[in-house]
């Protein structure tokens, strides 16, 4: 899974990496070395700009750098409670999943990020790794977007950008630590996966070997459990004891 995760790229950078603009519009959030559900996050979408009349012009597209909030929420629901228990879709069920399956095939993402925390199961407590590329580069996590519309006073509605990173089996190192894993994009799946005239992103939903053997796993202090805490330091290998040292533990599959 992915329930907490670094982003610590400024938007000028993270546009440029991903071949994409800036636009965020001065309300993209600073540094975060703790992202926790419900948290102003980027992301990157491709789309059709549209006209003055709102029309889509199908023979231009544009990638952009937007900021969104962690937590998906259907077009179709009553309010914003449930964004915290909607931060992750499952890759295997997320074309048929109501909540999920009309932003899979129209509104898909790619969620940068330095890397994401996991924890890993011990003996009264749970260790936490970061675990992040062993260069400079950033992780793309693929994801999906919704627009909620939020009753406003002054404006009549105000839209409300959501979304969702998508998770699969972990594979190779990643297994030690936990059962599931982001879904991480290798570069040249990028446009495919971004793609506003593809509805089917079927064959981009398995996991690449060859991007996670590049991955660093190193355990981290338990500061990171309190999204209160925040800062670089919190990425920081810690040295683990003998007697603090968990066996490599599968969780059961949820």
């Amino acid at each position: 899974m992915c329930g907490r995760y670094a982003s610590t790229k400024d938007p000028a950078l993270l546009a440029a990496e991903f071949d994409a603009v800036d636009a965020t519009e001065g309300d993209a959030p600073g540094p975060d070395y703790n992202v926790a559900p419900t948290k102003s996050v980027l992301a990157v979408v491709e789309r059709h700009p549209r006209d003055e009349a709102g029309e889509p012009d199908p023979s231009v597209t544009e990638r952009s750098l937007r900021v969104m909030r962690w937590g998906l929420v259907p077009h179709w629901a009553k309010d914003l409670s449930g964004a915290a228990k909607m931060i992750n879709a499952r890759s295997e069920s997320v074309l048929t999943k109501p909540s999920y399956r009309d932003s899979a095939a129209k509104r898909r993402c790619i969620i940068p990020a330095a890397g994401w925390y996991e924890w890993q199961p011990g003996e009264g407590r749970k260790q936490p790794y970061f675990i992040n590329p062993n260069d400079d580069s950033s992780l793309a996590m693929a994801g999906i977007w919704s627009v909620w519309w939020q009753p406003d006073e002054e404006q009549g509605r105000k839209a409300v950008i959501t979304c969702a990173v998508l998770t699969t089996d972990a594979i190779g190192e990643m297994t030690a630590v936990h059962h599931r894993m982001p879904l991480l994009l290798p570069r040249d799946h990028w446009q495919s996966w971004l793609n506003p005239d593809s509805t089917d992103p079927s064959g981009l939903l398995e996991p690449d070997p060859s991007l996670v053997s590049e991955l660093e796993l190193r355990p981290v202090s338990t500061a990171v459990n309190s999204v209160r805490n925040n800062g670089p330091d919190l990425m920081n290998p810690i040295a683990l004891t003998a007697d603090a040292m968990p066996e490599p533990t599968l969780f059961e599959q949820s």
